[in-house]
């Protein structure tokens, strides 16, 4: 995973995980890694040292930035500045695998000043993939800042859906909605709306209505996003069976799967495994 670099070493030195450097480039560090993190509870609180933007590959966690309370999978990026409050908790376990980028301020400050949290739609998430095997294949500075550009660019606050009128139904719906990814999440995506409506303790209807109005998506579109990218993760991982993963990830069949990724990617798996080896 990425490559040795003194630098990076030195400053990623005693965190708990595994990991390598992707490169640097325009006073910005590239790095991939696995968590090495793990416990329900949230960690003790820690101060970031860096502007950094976390891109998750795989994996799904809870995060509290400065007491905001985020669920992180790889649907959504995170931003953190220098002096920002850090906990995590991993609810699912551990191993969330990701890319930390180092930003530089005046790269920073281009992004909105109060966002933290970012949607990752499809075509910046595979971006963010290409970019990861790019670098892996042998750094190439101009390449890798153009690809680093264009996830950036594409970076938006996650901000969809209307607030409620009562501050304490909108916290409650926040949660329901984290809840439900989370179940979505532990049972690799494969669970029915019945199910899943079980699990968090409501009924099919009112979840569903909830997790559109909150997210701004239905939760099939939000499944079949979450699905794809954890084959995309294996795919990048060497896993190369298509058959197997269609059935590891809930889809009927390898067809499916074929069918869901060229609606969502505009590419067959096929192709996407090429781009991302």
């Amino acid at each position: 995973m990425g490559r040795r670099c003194q630098q990076c070493d030195a400053r990623y030195a005693g965190q708990p995980g595994s990991g390598g450097c992707l490169g640097h480039l325009d006073g910005m560090r590239l790095f991939e890694a696995r968590c090495g993190l793990d416990g329900t509870r949230f960690s003790p609180p820690v101060y970031e040292t860096v502007n950094r933007l976390v891109l998750p590959r795989s994996g799904a966690y809870l995060m509290l930035v400065n007491g905001q309370e985020v669920f992180v999978d790889s649907g959504t990026a995170v931003l953190t500045r220098r002096g920002d409050e850090l906990r995590v908790a991993h609810p699912l376990g551990g191993g969330d695998t990701f890319t930390a980028v180092e930003l530089d301020a005046e790269v920073c400050e281009r992004l909105p000043r109060r966002a933290y949290r970012f949607r990752l739609d499809d075509a910046t998430d595979l971006h963010h993939r290409v970019l990861v095997a790019a670098c892996r294949r042998g750094f190439d500075a101009l390449a890798a800042g153009e690809r680093l550009r264009a996830v950036l660019d594409r970076l938006a606050p996650d901000s969809a859906g209307g607030a409620p009128r009562r501050a304490a139904t909108a916290v409650a719906h926040r949660r329901l909605v984290t809840e439900a990814r989370e179940a979505l999440a532990d049972g690799r995506y494969a669970s029915g709306l019945t199910e899943l409506a079980r699990r968090v303790s409501c009924s099919p209807h009112h979840l569903s209505r909830i997790f559109q109005a909150v997210t701004g998506e239905s939760l099939t579109e939000h499944r079949n996003r979450m699905r794809i990218r954890a084959v995309l993760s294996d795919l990048q991982d060497g896993d190369d069976c298509l058959r197997i993963l269609a059935a590891r990830y809930g889809f009927a069949d390898q067809s499916h799967l074929t069918r869901v990724v060229r609606k969502h990617l505009g590419e067959a798996p096929a192709t996407v495994r090429r781009m991302l080896n």
